[in-house]
């Protein structure tokens, strides 16, 4: 039995020999796809089965106007130009739209945004799909003809 040390492991070629040969088994399940993702890519077709029963989880309502804790008008103008800004938003994003209201409410008042902040933004703007490459994964909710004659009978 050879006893190697980590640095020993890594410089000897036998230790690289079977570091290398290895398999990496991964035991985690995999990821659960959305519904919406689904649909687009086609799975609810091939497995109709598998996402029968799921559905997407609804908003309790609107974005609705900003909070008590946004004090500044910079902060309030933020929250209501998110709002205009993405109408998919609903009332489960508040705590979302809060924190970039606050960092674009610094922006907006001319204060001085860190770096770190401006990446919590960025991060913030790309969980909201505020972001060009994420617009396309948002799906706005159907809006129903109005003049649709055979609503009346559903």
């Amino acid at each position: 039995m050879w006893a190697f040390t980590r640095s020993a492991a890594i410089r000897s070629p036998i230790a690289i020999f079977f570091i290398f040969r290895a398999k990496v088994i991964s035991i985690m399940p995999r990821p659960r796809v959305p519904l919406i993702k689904a649909q687009t890519t086609g799975r609810t077709l091939k497995n109709p089965k598998r996402f029968k029963n799921r559905t997407e989880p609804t908003g309790l309502g609107a974005l609705g106007p900003p909070p008590k804790f946004l004090r500044t008008a910079s902060q309030k103008e933020a929250w209501n130009t998110f709002a205009k800004e993405l109408p998919w938003l609903n009332y489960s994003h508040r705590a979302l739209v809060s924190i970039a209201s606050d960092i674009r409410g610094r922006q907006i008042a001319g204060e001085d945004v860190g770096v770190k902040a401006l990446n919590l933004l960025r991060m913030m703007l790309n969980s909201m799909g505020a972001t060009p490459s994420d617009a396309s994964k948002v799906k706005m909710p159907d809006e129903g003809d109005p003049e649709d004659p055979a609503a009346k009978y559903f």
